[in-house]
């Protein structure tokens, strides 16, 4: 493919070249390039040994990212990369990265076990093992050059991800006796924020020819739906225009656990309360359920009648989010298998489905009847060989009543005995 690669101003460093970065963060800065709104490009720090720089390297760090949903498909060449660094093969080319004045932005992607702290560490590793030791130095070398601080938007998928990175350098400036100068730097001069991120992002589609007309090693594919919210005080549109793009970027001073809440309950929620009740019918995906006139109800009844009533942010946009979630449930090219979801089904129903029904009873003194029947498929599930999950649970969960199963705090956080004669009626197996 002949194609002229734009220069751009190097900006955004970004720890990460997987394929959720670079059909999220990569997609945005391509999207706001080609509006016009932003000159920046993004250089890509490669956090472990091993990984797919070469590759990304090999093809110009250019590639192509392919949407696709019930609404079409839609292609888009991404070029916003400016080059990738392997700090395990050249360490200073990495701390080279501080000494820029115009690099602003911070973005990763190092997996939920990525923002982690290790006393094994050295000031002197060259590089040091985890992810934040090694921003920790990044930090040290532009401390020292005299520059400003980074904006960090981390997109590991753990609560707080913001907070707990800087808290974690600090550890490290702690142990390696960093000067108190440089800790109120970190504080002062840099922007730690928290965010959320939602995109089912499909990587490399082996097996399918995309029509690209062209080789690329490193296709990427996700569906439409799109969500960053990033919780700041500082003004980052200012910098990053994500709006006018016509991104779907919320960046908000405090609202990131009712956007997190309203994720876990509504599009987690459906899962979980759809999945035992689903496999007991027979039916293999996620899709196969929407397509299913008696699960599409079902599903529905538990969003729209007995979830959204729960939370506290504005019906219209509860009710907009869950229609996106359905569309997303009807992607004809997500495979999302239900005995997958099915994992650990327990605790994934007293984090995502539980605080609905608690919540509704709490609210309108009586309890949601699709919930509680969903409650008692999940029970009836765990009478068969189908489940995945720690063996004590399955255990407990195939010889006990539904009273035991009920009162037990272990599982539950609290005594759900005023559930039983409501649960009772829904269970088949017992």
């Amino acid at each position: 493919m002949n194609f002229e690669k734009k220069i751009r101003p190097e900006r955004i460093i970004q720890f990460g070249e997987g394929g959720f970065l670079r059909g999220f963060v990569d997609w945005m800065v391509q999207k706001m390039c080609d509006k016009g709104v932003l000159d920046a490009s993004v250089v890509v720090v490669q956090p472990i040994e091993k990984g797919m720089c070469d590759m990304l390297s090999a093809q110009n760090c250019l590639y192509t990212h392919v949407i696709r949903g019930v609404e079409g498909v839609d292609k888009t060449l991404v070029d916003v990369i400016s080059r990738c660094v392997k700090p395990y093969d050249d360490f200073e080319e990495y701390l080279k990265l501080a000494d820029k004045e115009e690099m602003r932005f911070v973005v990763s992607n190092t997996t939920e076990a990525g923002i982690v702290f290790s006393s094994e560490d050295k000031i002197t590793d060259a590089p040091p093992k985890t992810f934040p030791a090694k921003v920790t130095l990044l930090l040290k070398r532009r401390f020292e050059k005299g520059l400003r601080g980074f904006i960090f938007l981390p997109c590991e998928l753990i609560d707080k991800n913001g907070d707990n990175l800087k808290k974690t350098i600090l550890q490290y400036a702690d142990l390696w006796n960093l000067s108190e100068d440089f800790k109120n730097w970190v504080e002062k001069e840099n922007v730690f924020c928290n965010t959320l991120v939602d995109r089912i992002n499909t990587g490399y589609p082996k097996d399918e020819d995309l029509n690209l007309g062209y080789e690329d090693n490193m296709v990427n594919t996700s569906e439409f739906f799109h969500l960053w919210v990033i919780e700041t005080d500082y003004d980052i549109e200012k910098e990053l225009p994500f709006s006018k793009a016509d991104l779907n970027v919320v960046v908000t001073p405090d609202k990131l656990q009712m956007y997190r809440t309203r994720k876990v309950r509504i599009l987690n929620g459906a899962h979980t309360s759809l999945v035992p009740y689903a496999l007991l019918s027979g039916l293999d995906t996620v899709k196969s359920c929407i397509d299913d006139k008696t699960m599409n109800e079902h599903i529905r009844k538990c969003v729209y009648d007995e979830i959204i009533p729960t939370l506290d942010l504005p019906e219209e946009e509860l009710k907009s989010y869950a229609d996106s979630v359905m569309e997303r449930f009807a992607n004809p090219y997500i495979k999302h298998y239900l005995s997958s979801i099915a994992l650990n089904s327990v605790s994934k129903f007293k984090v995502r489905v539980l605080p609905s029904i608690l919540e509704y009873k709490k609210r309108f003194n009586t309890y949601p009847q699709t919930l509680v029947f969903s409650f008692a498929k999940l029970l009836d599930f765990y009478r068969t060989d189908m489940t995945n999950d720690d063996k004590d649970v399955v255990e407990f969960m195939k010889k006990a009543t539904i009273p035991e199963i009920l009162k037990n705090t272990e599982l539950w956080g609290e005594d759900l005995s005023d559930l039983v004669c409501e649960v009772t009626k829904y269970a088949d197996k017992f």
